[in-house]
């Protein structure tokens, strides 16, 4: 059989659906609960592991001057401080994003706006977690005061978009939602 005839059948090739067996809760943590699931993937049985997460909100505040409002805050997972759009998880599963999204704003920018216009959604990170995060922008900023968790230590800074997209062109911003959003509002509203 020639390289064609090969490429020919591996397109007729059926493909199996991956079929799940079984779900079992390992651990319940304060945002997240991980399983192992039992599946058929290719004719073999699997464990895979799964982690749910309620789902979040993520705001671009947006300042009279076109500056965005970025928070830096220390992340465990990192070990390290990252910069980010203020973004934080739903109160319950059944949460309006939009009203999260108002919420966090608040509480981690110490401002607030009276609209918000949704830019996306995405999904973070899709080979073992659901989490899906929906992002808004804020514009027309009110000063407020911030809100913060007890545990929460979060400064605010301006930045210019410019300098936003260097950090993620040059390997410095790491953060997806962040990357996406900054991308994302750039080519919709200034581009």
């Amino acid at each position: 059989m020639g390289k064609e005839e090969n490429r020919d059948q591996e397109k007729k090739a059926v493909i199996e659906p991956v079929i799940r067996l079984d779900r079992q809760l390992k651990y319940t943590g304060t945002i997240l609960k991980l399983y192992e699931d039992t599946v058929i993937a290719n004719g073999h049985e699997a464990r895979w592991d799964f982690i749910h997460h309620d789902g979040a909100a993520a705001v671009i505040p947006v300042t009279d001057d076109g500056k965005i409002l970025m928070v830096r805050q220390y992340r465990n997972a990192l070990n390290r401080e990252t910069l980010e759009i203020p973004a934080g998880k739903r109160d319950d599963p059944e949460e309006p994003t939009i009203n999260c999204a108002y919420r966090e704003l608040e509480e981690e920018t110490g401002y607030r706006c009276e609209k918000l216009e949704y830019l996306m959604s995405m999904n973070t990170t899709v080979a073992f977690c659901d989490e899906f995060i929906d992002i808004y922008v804020a514009r027309n900023l009110i000063p407020s005061h911030q809100h913060l968790d007890e545990d929460e230590v979060i400064y605010v800074e301006e930045w210019a978009i410019e300098d936003l997209e260097e950090l993620i062109y040059s390997g410095k911003m790491t953060d997806a939602k962040t990357a996406a959003a900054i991308l994302a509002y750039d080519r919709k509203y200034l581009k």
